[in-house]
């Protein structure tokens, strides 16, 4: 690889979604064979694009960029000739022993390169369709999955015309982020997929009555009662969001938070989802929350009872007194908020 190599090998992997790190050499204490200025692209699982020294200093260095690649950290490490896999944390540096027979010195600045996190929106909807636009704008790859969806309004995001979760776990793996923004329309459907995604996080755009009822059926049908559990819903932060414009931005402020917390994003589903319901599902489960779909409204008390909510799902006064739950049985018409309900 020539000098600049890496910024063409640094710009492939970006556009693949693979995390790497930039690893720089500061120092040389001769004997060594790279030089002050040498660089390479490591990734995680051994591969290195570049050069900066023989095999004795890689095994420090992988080490180190696992730990910088889990921790989202930059790291100075330096390699030098002592008691082999000795190592010294001497604050602003990492220091490693190795039993080179060069007997050199290498300082070397390791820097992590995370790839952007996934998001992957179920639903052909208002709210979906202002989720897939913020999205990009934040560092988020974005997916947008939905029975009906056509290419061209995907605005250059990669589109799934399904919610099969067979198809969108074939399709995009397992991790990042789901939102859940079908707003009544498949809504089981567009859970189940979600969860076979084995997300980091996942939020529901749904009031929290609705989200009760539909964890009830998704644990009768068989999924994991911790996963659902995890599901987010309300979903978002409170801004008194009341368009789907608002409405995407107080969720993806949520997916933020939850992105900034320094978890692995397959690990933190649990204890984010628990702190995020903590914080915007205030009611009892199987009560109905007087605010809106994403958490936000009046005041945060517990009602007594499964009783009438005061407001639709967005925050908006609900046309009725009471919001009726899902059910598959025929009900009667009945003014549906922004969010379906």
């Amino acid at each position: 690889m020539s000098s600049f190599d890496w910024i063409t090998q640094a710009a492939r992997l970006r556009e693949q979604g693979r995390a790497f790190a930039l690893v720089s050499v500061l120092r040389v204490q001769s004997p060594a064979s790279a030089r002050p200025g040498d660089k390479a692209l490591v990734l995680a699982d051994g591969t290195i694009h570049g050069w900066i020294g023989g095999g004795c200093a890689q095994p420090a260095v992988l080490r180190t960029v696992r730990q910088a690649l889990q921790d989202g950290r930059a790291r100075s490490v330096r390699i030098t000739p002592s008691a082999q896999g000795s190592e010294r944390d001497l604050g602003d540096v990492l220091e490693f022993g190795m039993a080179c027979h060069s007997g050199g010195t290498l300082e070397l600045f390791v820097d992590p390169v995370l790839a952007d996190p996934l998001l992957v929106v179920i639903g052909n909807t208002p709210v979906a369709r202002s989720l897939v636009s913020l999205a990009p704008q934040l560092g988020l790859r974005v997916a947008w999955a939905g029975v009906g969806l056509q290419p061209q309004e995907a605005g250059g995001v990669q589109c799934i015309a399904s919610d099969d979760p067979e198809v969108l776990r074939r399709e995009l793996g397992d991790g990042g982020f789901v939102v859940v923004a079908t707003q009544g329309q498949r809504d089981l459907q567009g859970l189940r997929a979600a969860l076979a995604l084995r997300a980091g996080g996942v939020w529901f755009v749904a009031s929290a009555r609705k989200a009760a009822v539909l964890r009830e059926s998704l644990v009768a049908s068989g999924a994991d009662a911790r996963a659902v559990q995890a599901i987010v819903a309300p979903a978002g932060t409170p801004i008194s969001a009341h368009t789907p414009p608002e409405i995407a931005l107080s969720v993806l402020a949520a997916v933020v938070a939850a992105r900034r917390a320094g978890v692995p994003l397959i690990e933190q589903a649990p204890a984010a989802a628990a702190a995020d319901r903590a914080a915007v599902e205030p009611v009892a489960s199987g009560a109905s929350a007087p605010g809106a779909c994403c958490g936000h409204g009046a005041a945060a008390q517990q009602a007594p009872g499964p009783a009438p909510g005061a407001a639709s799902c967005c925050g908006h006064a609900s046309a009725d007194s009471a919001e009726p739950a899902e059910s598959p049985a025929p009900a009667a018409a009945a003014t549906h908020s922004c969010c379906g309900h």
